[in-house]
């Protein structure tokens, strides 16, 4: 199915569909990871990671980098 996509098209899906899904998705694992453990190195990663598909959408947007 993906072939009959054009290459913009595909990118544009995956920029705004999956990449926000899978920040969204890591950071809800760093959250219960902390939650059931304590904070550790890779629920903090986790949650990073989560910040970090935030802070580009934000930049690509239009906003302020912090």
């Amino acid at each position: 199915m993906w072939l009959f996509f054009t290459r913009r098209l595909r990118m544009w899906l995956i920029l705004t569909v999956v990449v926000p899904l899978t920040t969204g998705l890591l950071r809800r694992v760093g959250r219960a990871l902390e939650r059931r453990r304590g904070p550790s190195t890779v629920s903090s990663a986790l949650l990073k990671a989560g910040d970090l598909g935030d802070r580009a959408r934000a930049t690509l947007r239009g906003g302020r980098r912090r």
